[in-house]
């Protein structure tokens, strides 16, 4: 990236660089961009097979129904006061 691009850019955010500065900032900004001209060489196509690590369908456990907890064993250790429950306070 040129000296120009950066100090054009620097404009638009309206920041304040030395010459150092905007050298070290171009010669940075050269390196991100060819990172990511290598990153933009990775296949990212999507294979239902490899992403779900080879978990079908079929071979998950069929969904039963269970009765639930009773209400009273679940609520036995909230404090219930005027219709509601009280939790320990968290924020001043």
């Amino acid at each position: 990236m040129d000296l120009n691009m950066v100090k054009y850019l620097a404009e638009l955010g309206k920041l304040e660089f030395t010459d150092e500065q905007l050298e070290k900032t171009a010669a940075e900004m050269t390196d991100i961009i060819e990172l990511m001209d290598g990153v933009k060489g990775y296949d990212v196509e999507y294979d239902a097979h490899k992403d779900n690590h080879n978990v079908f369908l079929e071979s998950l456990r069929a969904d039963e129904k269970h009765d639930s907890m009773p209400t009273e064993k679940v609520l036995a250790n909230a404090v219930n006061r005027d219709n509601a429950f009280v939790v320990p306070k968290v924020v001043e």
